[in-house]
């Protein structure tokens, strides 16, 4: 198993897992009296119990979209609802802003919840009978803001997320990606510190998904929330993360960047959700490039360190010098040999 690779140093973590753990069963705490690290998948089945999260230690920083991914039963959304208390952990420590809130009694959560976290669920749980500006609204009436604050408020956000001119519509009115704009509206009118989405756009058709995806990370770009994201599409976890953790049987196999999550697989499981990705489509120049070599000639082509592979290699392949690799000031970070470029995308596939 792989530790968190590629964490935001020197800045604070707005979520920290200790050790979290949600077994399910009769024999939870006798399971987890002889437990000293994970538990293994066969003693918790002799014990009669499921281990849902099983000794998950991690840290969320400040404006970093962290993505928990997996295959149905992996534990990922679990998690989730464990740092957010809508289940209660069986065991560990969770931390929100230094507050561990597995602590806290009913009416500290409420207000943790109401005050800093956004939630947005696949189920996109609108109200029918309201309107959109209505739906987006009602958190922060139920808050105890006024209607007229709340309302012009909610026409921001309706604004924000692109739904101007189907401020009155009802959610029947609305097409899928539509009402899920509203869901997310509704939960960025609260302006959550964090924001917590499972799954929200797994019930939509792909052309819709994409567009969603789009939306999200102009967002993201917009409002630099700390996110945590659930999805079991390792496209979107791709397409989306800043780190990306996988998931098995509870157990985070690996938490790092997509890039090193691609190239250097932690174990068996994770190259197996690798093997297909279409490496050029997926990483950046940054994450294959190499120190610059003082003695070799470069060629005249510079590339953004920024810049997707499968928009640059053909260029790149053209070039019998080695390819300067720029940042967003021109200056050059690094160097590209067009024998590299193939080797990473045409090489060993597991990464060693």
């Amino acid at each position: 198993m792989s530790s968190a690779g590629g964490t935001s140093e020197g800045t604070q973590a707005v979520i920290r897992c200790e050790s979290v753990y949600k077994i399910f069963g009769k024999n939870s705490e006798a399971l987890l009296d002889g437990a000293s690290s994970s538990i293994d998948a066969e003693t918790a089945k002799a014990a009669g119990c499921i281990v849902g999260v099983n000794n998950a230690s991690f840290e969320v920083h400040q404006g970093e979209l962290l993505i928990i991914m997996g295959l149905s039963g992996s534990g990922k959304s679990t998690l989730l609802r464990c740092i957010t208390r809508l289940t209660d952990a069986t065991a560990g420590q969770i931390f929100i802003d230094g507050e561990d809130i597995l602590t806290m009694n009913e009416k500290e959560l409420i207000e943790v919840r109401r005050n800093k976290m956004g939630m947005v669920f696949q189920n996109f749980g609108l109200l029918p009978h309201k309107t959109v500006l209505e739906n987006i609204a009602f958190p922060l009436q139920v808050k105890g803001n006024n209607t007229k604050a709340s309302m012009e408020r909610a026409r921001d956000m309706a604004e924000l997320v692109g739904l101007q001119g189907r401020e009155n519509y009802f959610p029947r009115e609305l097409s899928g990606g539509q009402q899920q704009r509203v869901g997310i509206a509704r939960s960025l009118a609260v302006e959550p510190d964090i924001w917590f989405l499972d799954e929200p756009f797994s019930a939509l058709d792909p052309l819709i998904r994409k567009e969603m995806q789009d939306e999200f990370l102009r967002l993201q770009s917009v409002l630099n929330k700390t996110i945590l994201f659930v999805t079991h599409d390792f496209d979107e976890a791709l397409r989306l993360a800043d780190r990306i953790a996988i998931m098995k049987d509870g157990v985070i196999e690996q938490l790092d960047t997509p890039a090193n999550i691609v190239l250097n697989p932690a174990t068996e499981y994770v190259r197996k959700f690798t093997e297909e990705v279409p490496r050029e489509k997926v990483l950046r120049i940054e994450s294959i490039m190499e120190p610059v070599n003082q003695s070799e000639t470069m060629a005249d082509l510079t590339v953004s360190k920024d810049a997707v592979i499968e928009t640059v290699a053909k260029a790149i392949l053209d070039e019998s010098k080695p390819v300067g690799v720029v940042d967003e000031a021109g200056t050059l970070v690094g160097s590209l040999h067009a024998s590299h470029v193939v080797d990473v995308l045409f090489g060993n596939r597991a990464g060693s």
